[in-house]
């Protein structure tokens, strides 16, 4: 049994005599196997149902699979991809199946919410980027080092903060 989370529940159903012929949603062929899939209310192959990232079949790794912004997904990939919670780590809000995100260090942004903690301004594909103890500067507010030896006892003091830019 397959069951798809984003907004549908999807079962495995078996193909029988006298059973209406059924397409597959991955390869478009005719179902004839003795068992199908039935996820994100679409029949499948068993072999077809993969996930995007890693190619997994996932009718054989489990019993749930996630669909997110057009792709089906495995766990460990959702996971990957859109964090734990599919919470914003900012304001704790959850994020819609269809909307885009932005990344930092394992944790997930709306768009709105991936800003610098200084100036609130809205960081974007593109621009540098330090993340700090779980806060997210631009490129022009980074902190000195002195300030982080001073603010952030728990950060190992180095001069040298690595900066990232937004994919």
């Amino acid at each position: 049994m397959v069951n798809s989370r984003s907004a549908e529940s999807s079962t495995v159903s078996v193909a029988g005599g006298g059973s209406p012929t059924r397409s597959c949603a991955g390869c478009g062929g005719k179902i004839a196997d003795r068992f199908l899939l039935y996820s994100m209310e679409r029949y499948w192959h068993t072999r077809c149902l993969k996930c995007s990232c890693c190619q997994a079949q996932l009718g054989e790794i489990g019993t749930s699979c996630f669909s997110k912004g057009g792709m089906i997904l495995c766990r460990n990939d959702y996971i990957r991809l859109f964090g734990h919670s599919g919470a914003c780590s900012a304001c704790g809000q959850s994020i819609p199946a269809s909307e885009m995100v932005m990344r930092a260090q394992g944790n997930v942004y709306h768009l709105k919410c991936f800003t610098c903690a200084t100036c609130r301004n809205r960081l974007v594909p593109g621009d540098r980027f330090h993340y700090v103890n779980g806060t997210i500067f631009c490129e022009h507010d980074r902190p000195s080092s002195g300030l982080l030896a001073s603010h952030l006892p728990s950060l190992q003091p180095n001069p040298l903060l690595p900066d990232q830019k937004v994919c």
